[in-house]
């Protein structure tokens, strides 16, 4: 009969490195969730817009104010301050809007989708482009490959945002006119959408597509594919150069040449050995881009009329709407938080050896 004891000890290991482990991240991620609520708590205490005075007006009497103070909670000590806004947060209240006289939370429910769904297929268009373009330059370097790839994404980083949509505006919807204009729909579909249309997701090619709207559909993808493009542009600039520099630093390892000495060919020692020690740190870069993409969209959903969390955030911070500042930045803070995880989990499964 097989003994199988000495096989306890080290199941046990791998059990208590796992639970240290999830409790590592766990207390990391608690930790970093409280500095982002100091975070926006300093804010909303260092800016000079007066709560009380957004939400009852200049023509308050000096009552009304004690009240709305009282309400608020701003009499109470700073540290009790925190320790309710700590709380509130958990619980998912984000605060009231001064504008709308809403729940902020439900508010960024409705506009997170749009920058969820744009983001989202910029992302995808970064991915497919950047990736085999980086590591084109890098199996090249020197050639006209290279140097084309190097030029796109040096024009990537360097001109403007702002530029580059109004740019694609004109040119491919004023004069070709070959994409749909600013907004998500067409006047005409913009309707039927709110009526005719289950929103199971707010993403409107997703629902769109479950709904069999094939017309609205193409009508949403004539719409998203200028911004999603010149996002992906963005994004493809930035992955495709840490691509060549990953790519170009595997290529001179001593197992790329064993690979090659013993005759293996040239696309298996790239897209296989290669590629799997790049995709490790490339991961991070995906998720960091998402996640910029994410946040950083705000340019983008200005010029094309997007109703995203960006343009959210920029009409309330026009206003002194800070309680939707804030929690719109708490949400961007989630999601940062969100895709370092999923990176750091994608991580471990893709590399045995951060297991152990």
């Amino acid at each position: 009969m097989t003994d199988l004891s000495p096989d306890l000890p080290s199941s046990a290991a791998r059990a208590g490195l796992l639970l240290r482990q999830i409790a590592g991240v766990a207390v990391s991620l608690a930790f970093t969730f409280l500095g982002l609520l100091l975070v926006t708590f300093i804010i909303a205490r260092v800016v000079p817009i007066d709560p009380v005075l957004s939400i009852l007006g200049d023509r308050a009497t000096d009552a009304q104010i004690a009240a709305e103070r009282l309400r608020l909670g701003l009499d109470e000590p700073m540290w009790k301050q925190f320790g309710i806004y700590i709380w509130q947060a958990v619980q998912g209240d984000l605060g009231t809007s001064i504008r709308t006289k809403q729940p902020v939370i439900a508010e960024i429910a409705q506009y997170f989708p749009a920058t969820l769904e744009l983001a989202t297929l910029g992302t995808i268009i970064g991915v497919a482009l950047g990736v085999p373009a980086g590591v084109l330059a890098a199996t090249k370097p020197g050639s006209w490959a290279d140097q084309i790839v190097r030029l796109i994404g040096l024009m990537g980083y360097s001109m403007p945002v702002f530029w580059l949509g109004l740019m694609g505006l004109l040119l491919f919807y004023g004069v070709l006119d070959w994409v749909g204009g600013p907004g998500r729909l067409d006047a005409a579909f913009d309707m039927m959408f709110e009526f005719e249309v289950t929103q199971h997701t707010g993403m409107i090619l997703v629902d769109t597509a479950l709904a069999g709207r094939w017309d609205m559909f193409a009508n949403a993808f004539s719409h998203i594919v200028l911004p999603a493009g010149l996002l992906g542009y963005l994004s493809m600039a930035y992955i495709s150069r840490m691509t060549r520099s990953f790519m170009m630093n595997e290529l001179g390892q001593e197992y790329i040449t064993t690979a090659r000495v013993k005759g293996m060919p040239e696309r298996r020692v790239i897209w296989v050995h290669a590629m799997r020690n790049v995709l490790v740190p490339l991961i991070t870069v995906v998720a960091l881009s998402y996640a910029f993409l994410l946040e950083g969209a705000v340019l983008t959903e200005t010029i094309f009329g997007w109703p995203g969390l960006g343009s959210y955030i920029t009409d309330a911070l026009l206003v002194g709407d800070m309680p939707a500042v804030l929690g719109g930045t708490v949400v961007v803070g989630v999601v940062y938080i969100g895709l370092n995880m999923l990176s750091d989990l994608l991580y471990r499964l893709v590399d045995p050896r951060a297991r152990t």
